[in-house]
């Protein structure tokens, strides 16, 4: 694989998607607002929100909107957060039902103002979808609770499916890009979720934000090494001209490579592409490849 491509001025053909629209998407932007939810969807500006909304889907954003950390590449809104809303969870089980899903992921900003991080909320929002939505499956997307292993472990034993905790870049620019957060942190707490036995583990990486290809193996084999075994591999956009800068646009045929790359190190689920996201299609990443 070359990965000395020229970069690219403009955004390639291959990243463009449909400007939001249509019955479907307005039927889930409304459900959303009736219930004053928020979602990582439209809080991050991502790309692939025309298509989830227009399936009837979308990721769940809890603990409000402001996150307490400032990563160069996120655009969902950082500062002082507000109390938590309690009732919260309880919105989220009504938009659930009214949507009709099978299959629900449930992420959050970062709450470091909260002694446990926000996870006690987490384990509520899980348990009462649980309790009330029955034959749910449910993937959770979470912060790294400041390494807390206790806040970690009431999320474990709420139940879901999935845990997800993004590890989103190399170790090189983790300092740069994620100053609040930690690389062996974040690897410890997927360790802990597998180390745990009870529900499968996932991770995600962004690449052109600056990386080399051998670094992105490097963190591949961090994964494995923690028994992190499913991985979503896609292409950072950046938000607005105040965010980290694309560095280098990846060739569809060059996240083939990294798929590749990933199956051949021994990763079960593989989802790579311009396009992916980490909770991008998740209930058909659930189980099957689809990279």
């Amino acid at each position: 694989m070359n990965n000395d491509f020229a970069p690219f001025e403009r955004k390639p053909s291959w990243l463009k998607v449909p400007l939001p629209g249509g019955k479907g998407y307005f039927y889930v932007r409304d459900i959303l607002r009736q219930k004053r939810l928020h979602t990582v969807c439209e809080e991050g500006n991502c790309p692939n929100r025309a298509e989830c909304f227009g399936r009837g889907t979308a990721t769940f954003l809890i603990l409000g909107d402001v996150c307490t950390r400032r990563c160069l590449y996120c655009n969902v809104k950082k500062g002082h957060p507000h109390a938590l809303d309690r009732d919260e969870p309880r919105r989220v089980v009504e938009a659930v039902k009214e949507l009709k899903l099978d299959y629900v992921v449930i992420t959050s900003v970062t709450r470091d103002d909260l002694p446990d991080g926000g996870a006690g909320l987490f384990a509520e929002v899980v348990r009462r979808l649980r309790e009330e939505v029955p034959g749910l499956s449910v993937e959770v997307l979470i912060p790294d609770f400041g390494g807390d292993g206790e806040a970690l472990e009431g999320v474990i034993e709420a139940g879901p499916e999935v845990i997800n905790h993004n590890i989103e870049c190399v170790p090189s620019l983790f300092p740069l890009l994620r100053p609040q957060g930690s690389y062996r942190r974040s690897l410890n707490l997927l360790k802990r979720v597998a180390d745990a036995g009870k529900v499968k583990v996932k991770s995600g990486l962004m690449v052109g934000l600056g990386e080399e290809v051998v670094e992105i193996e490097k963190v591949l084999q961090d994964l494995l090494q923690v028994n992190c075994k499913w991985v979503t591999i896609g292409q950072y956009q950046q938000p607005t001209k105040s965010h980290w800068p694309v560095r280098k646009y990846y060739r569809p045929e060059e996240f083939d490579y990294l798929g590749q790359m990933a199956r051949s190190l021994g990763f079960e689920v593989v989802a790579a592409g311009p396009l992916v996201r980490s909770s991008y299609r998740a209930s058909f990443f659930g189980g099957k490849d689809i990279g």
